[in-house]
């Protein structure tokens, strides 16, 4: 073998799979729609500006070279600040960790606290946990959700599986579904959570929550965003939360993000990634460090964008909706945040106009593709289990005209089946 087990064995992306069929298509001249990438086009949705220009000015100050491995000091006080304006945390500089982004983080805080056997508890469909068990070793504990809980776990789904778990991952607002945890949602499982940890002895482990919340600052509504240590300070030793300016700030080329938990924890995460040489760069941590405690800026930048954002979302759900009310087998769940929406075309056993029979969600998928130049990612490319024909819609590529402009062509593919 030339290989490693784990390298023989790791499930390839499924996102990535499907991302290069799209890109393949679309280079062959063909009108597609892609709602498949959870990204932003900077045509649509620059950078602020004043980022923008502190990157440059970095790198012309000289900021070229490694930055501390615990993080460049001005961007670590800036999150500082930024939390305790923003979220009313008051986190110590050692309880903070910088990081290239939040997928560094994720793994890091895997490797810190997982041991290979260790259960790790999280609900589907959700953002790549099941690959990171994978790699960590982890005896994964999937808890399947339903659309009328916004396919977020609930605290009555997760009791069952917490006793003896070493992580519980959680994600809200939630990638790949655009829901968001309530403060009575999110205070039950809270509640869960200490319940086990005071159960636990003097010699066993503590159960921690990893608390993803990359999209926080992007809501939709009146829905504000919670998180276990702002609702359960008790929650404070057993918590990591993982952060970027991403998704926030546009910015995902960047590679810029962090997190905050327990100073040991943060520690451990940080000799991870310390030999990973997965640190942000420096010029983007000078840049985001200043950026950050320039609140007018900031909320100049959230202004403006959270509307785009909104619109978009809306445009979809609202499409998807018209087309439900229409007797089309087509739902959605209505988007609070991120730039996702839920929607969900039921096409299966109908038949195509060339004599195939759509049987499972990527054949709903490869339909709507080819027919309609709907590029979407369905939800078992998520953890989810079944073909029940949920899609991840993200809408940061995309105008509200070509939105528009893809709900006639998704309604005509499904008017060409035949039922079954």
């Amino acid at each position: 073998m030339r290989l490693s087990q784990l390298s023989q064995n790791l499930q390839a992306s499924g996102i990535l799979r499907i991302g290069a069929e799209v890109r393949a298509l679309a280079a062959t001249g063909k009108e597609v729609t892609d709602l498949s990438v959870g990204d932003f086009a900077p045509k649509y949705f620059r950078i602020p500006t004043e980022l923008e220009e502190g990157i440059v000015g970095a790198l012309r100050d000289g900021e070229s070279s490694y930055p501390p491995a615990s993080g460049m000091e001005v961007f670590r006080t800036g999150v500082r600040a930024f939390y305790k304006h923003r979220l009313g945390h008051d986190y110590s500089m050692d309880q903070i960790q910088i990081v290239g982004g939040a997928r560094p983080a994720i793994y890091a805080l895997y490797r810190a606290v997982v041991d290979p056997g260790d259960r790790v508890v999280y609900g589907a469909p959700s953002w790549c946990n099941d690959y990171y068990c994978q790699i960590v070793g982890a005896e994964p504990v999937v808890v399947q959700t339903e659309p009328q809980n916004g396919f977020l776990p609930t605290a009555d789904s997760l009791r069952p599986h917490l006793r003896g778990a070493r992580l519980l991952a959680l994600n809200s607002p939630l990638n790949p579904a655009g829901t968001m945890y309530t403060a009575e949602q999110l205070g039950a499982i809270c509640d869960a959570v200490l319940e086990e940890n005071a159960r636990r002895g003097p010699n066993e482990r503590p159960l921690y929550v990893m608390y993803d919340q990359v999209y926080w600052m992007i809501t939709v509504g009146d829905l504000p965003h919670v998180d276990p240590v702002g609702l359960r300070p008790a929650m404070a030793p057993y918590t990591v939360i993982v952060d970027a300016i991403s998704k926030a700030f546009s910015a995902t080329g960047l590679h810029t993000g962090w997190t905050v938990g327990p100073a040991d924890i943060i520690k451990a995460m940080n000799d991870v990634v310390g030999h990973m040489g997965g640190w942000a760069p420096r010029a983007e941590q000078v840049a985001t460090g200043r950026f950050m405690v320039d609140h007018a800026a900031v909320d100049r930048f959230l202004a403006q964008m959270r509307p785009e954002v909104a619109a978009r979302l809306t445009a979809m759900y609202d499409g998807l909706e018209a087309m439900r009310r229409d007797g089309l087998p087509v739902d959605a769940v209505k988007p609070q945040g991120s730039i996702y929406v839920s929607g969900r075309f039921a096409l299966h056993g109908r038949t195509t106009p060339d004599g195939s029979v759509l049987k499972t969600d990527d054949d709903v998928r490869r339909y709507l593709l080819h027919s309609a130049g709907l590029a979407a990612i369905p939800f078992s490319a998520f953890g989810a289990a079944g073909d029940h024909g949920w899609f991840r819609l993200s809408i940061g590529g995309v105008t509200v005209g070509e939105i528009e402009g893809l709900m006639p062509r998704i309604r005509a593919a499904i008017g060409e089946l035949k039922a079954k």
